[in-house]
């Protein structure tokens, strides 16, 4: 029984993944990409939901943070945010007009759509890795990413749970190269499906184990140091779906010796309700009279 528990520990991820994009294959070669993607999100969640209650990683984290309702408004509006975008970029022809013009070839649109959609991820990744990587390291930004890594435990509720400044923020920096690279907008419609897949997965209490998966993407074993207080810890694997630029840039962390940290959250003030902590990023001061902001403070580094 201890051995098929391990060899399930293995399977979650990559299963739970690879059955998401398998749904996604068909949504969009039946043109249904949208209206697939919408279901097979809920899909998962719903697996999550009950996979957090009968195989949690932290059993602490199972218990209520009070965060139900903020959660899910943060997750709708910035879900809803992404997707009026992308599928106005798509249906307004912006993508289209991309994708069909041969700049010089840019955009290498003979090779099969699966490598496309990998290289499309590796030139997104490097946008998204530092618009999160200075969302930790420059105050004004760490402000609205704050909001964020707020909570004391991680879900999958709160996979969402950005401010819409922080997810404007990182669509700028992210699938904009892959769109004036000449991409066509299957590949945007791919990568957005990917990071939503990974993102909800990166971010469940579910038990899982992850071996040489972790070097190559943004598993939950890797994300949950980066929700440390601890910033040697926290401000590390700034990865989206995957870790190169982590590796290239020397910001990977995975300790093997130890679990990573159950109590996380920030040590910064948070106002408890949603339109407050929608409005605290631009009254900083006024919410960190209690405890002063620390993103800054000198640490010495750990071996990593």
């Amino acid at each position: 029984m201890h051995r098929l528990s391990i060899i399930l520990d293995y399977l979650l991820w990559p299963a739970i993944l690879c059955g998401g994009l398998a749904a996604m294959h068909y949504g969009i070669s039946h043109g249904k990409g949208p209206t697939v993607f919408n279901i097979t999100y809920l899909c998962i969640a719903s697996l999550l939901f009950f996979l957090e209650r009968v195989r949690p990683h932290e059993r602490k984290w199972q218990k209520s943070d009070g965060q139900f309702w903020q959660d899910l408004a943060h997750t709708l509006t910035t879900k809803i945010l992404v997707q009026v975008i992308i599928i106005s970029l798509i249906n307004f022809g912006i993508v289209h007009q991309l994708g069909a013009r041969e700049s010089g070839g840019i955009w290498p649109g003979h090779w099969p759509m699966a490598a496309q959609v990998l290289l499309g991820l590796v030139v997104a990744e490097f946008g998204l890795y530092w618009a999160h990587r200075i969302a930790h390291e420059w105050m004004p930004l760490w402000r609205f990413h704050a909001v964020h890594h707020s909570p004391q435990r991680l879900w999958f509720f709160n996979t969402g749970r950005f401010h819409f400044v922080d997810t404007i923020k990182s669509m700028l920096l992210g699938t904009p190269l892959v769109a004036l690279a000449g991409a066509p907008g299957n590949v945007l419609l791919w990568g957005s499906a990917i990071t939503a897949f990974i993102g909800i997965l990166t971010h469940c209490n579910v038990q899982m184990r992850f071996g040489w998966l972790n070097y190559i993407f943004n598993t939950p074993g890797l994300h949950r140091w980066h929700h440390s207080m601890d910033l040697r810890e926290g401000n590390k694997n700034y990865g989206e779906n995957l870790m190169i630029w982590d590796l290239i840039f020397r910001t990977y962390f995975d300790d093997k010796t130890r679990r990573p940290p159950a109590d996380i959250g920030i040590r910064e003030a948070m106002p408890t309700g949603f339109l407050d902590q929608i409005v605290a990023p631009f009254r900083w001061r006024h919410y960190q009279e209690k405890e002063p902001a620390t993103r800054k403070k000198a640490e010495q580094p750990l071996d990593s």
